[in-house]
């Protein structure tokens, strides 16, 4: 059980309803709720002392705060939790704001980036908030690519698409690169792009792989059936042929020399398989972009909520999100239908012109 629903079977039903008013009138008004206030509204008739036991209950259980010692109270963060998962009541979406946002997507436009642009403006309005729209990844051709290091454990990998259209990812690089090890890759990929997406390329070098693969093992059979190499963790990551004896015992120089082309393969591979690993990463990168009412260290802003919602592709999966991002004393019941509704019309936006 978690920490809401174990709360929630410890109140009773005059807790329940000082908890949901003691809410509602903060949401309503933003400033804190008395016990006095609450007393000529309570359904059951009881004493503002009775009112002060049961918020002060509430206090101690974590869902109700008092911002100074003679004040009424305000609920928590775990109090506003509670409060959204188990008393929360959402109306019906409102026919203006329906139309609204129905609007913004009225457009036959093939720019998708200024379709929501509209949309994120269209929900501003709405909800009186600052709109948070992240937009599906592109998967139009590669015209440029660099790897740019962040830190010891965070990259950026900015795109750049025939289109125009640049993207900037986070991931988090395998443990080790290093910065000349990203330029090769980016240099490598640079030369191969021809029009390719990053889908494309993944397959391109695995491709690649496969075929350094079966050159390593055909031109090491020889060796190993004449006694002379073995190897060593076969398939895996981490294989590696390993010669008998000292080299100058391979006394036959075509020997020598499959012996070297060995390890030149050996050398292309491993290089294949990290910039496959970085493609790999880029694809599954963050490819988050903020259109409207966005701020640096968007979720470290104290005393602030966020309502979003994801919206799907006509593949049933999830390629992006809309939210509404204000202060924790947002109007929850109206601005959930509206960001839902909204996720519903990107997502058929989406699937309608993929």
């Amino acid at each position: 059980m978690t920490e809401q629903g174990r709360i929630l079977e410890e109140l009773n039903d005059r807790s329940r309803e000082v908890f949901r008013r003691v809410v509602e009138g903060y949401l309503n008004t933003g400033t804190p709720v008395g016990s006095r206030t609450l007393t000529r509204s309570l359904t059951e008739q009881v004493s503002a002392a009775t009112v002060r036991n049961v918020m002060q209950d509430l206090e101690f259980l974590g869902l109700l705060g008092s911002p100074h010692a003679s004040a009424g109270r305000v609920p928590t963060q775990l109090g506003l939790r509670l409060f959204v998962d188990g008393f929360l009541e959402v109306g019906d979406l409102d026919q203006d704001d329906r139309q609204s946002l129905d609007q913004s997507l009225d457009s036959n436009s093939a720019d998708i980036q200024g379709v929501l642009d509209r949309v994120g403006l269209a929900l501003s309005a709405a909800t009186q908030g600052a709109s948070l729209v992240l937009a599906p990844k592109h998967e139009a051709p590669i015209q440029h690519i660099d790897f740019v290091p962040l830190s010891a454990d965070q990259a950026l990998v900015v795109l750049v698409f025939s289109d125009g259209h640049v993207e900037n990812r986070i991931f988090n690089p395998p443990e080790g690169t290093t910065p000349s090890a990203m330029r090769e890759a980016a240099n490598f990929l640079n030369a191969r792009l021809a029009g390719q997406t990053v889908s494309s390329l993944r397959h391109a070098m695995a491709q690649e792989i496969e075929t350094r693969r079966r050159e390593i093992d055909a031109l090491a059979n020889s060796l190993i059936e004449n006694g002379l190499a073995v190897w060593d963790n076969a398939g895996q990551q981490t294989e590696r042929l390993i010669v008998r004896g000292r080299s100058h015992l391979l006394s036959d120089s075509a020997e020598a020399e499959e012996l070297d082309r060995i390890r030149m393969l050996f050398d292309d591979l491993e290089r294949k398989r990290d910039i496959a690993e970085f493609l790999e990463l880029t694809e599954a990168g963050d490819g988050v972009r903020i259109f409207i009412g966005s701020e640096n260290k968007l979720f470290s802003l104290s005393g602030s909520s966020l309502v979003v919602s994801p919206y799907m592709n006509a593949d049933r999966k999830i390629v992006g999100a809309v939210g509404v991002i204000g202060p924790t004393r947002l109007n929850y019941g109206r601005i959930v239908p509206i960001v839902d509704y909204t996720a519903q019309l990107v997502g058929r936006m989406i699937s309608d012109r993929s």
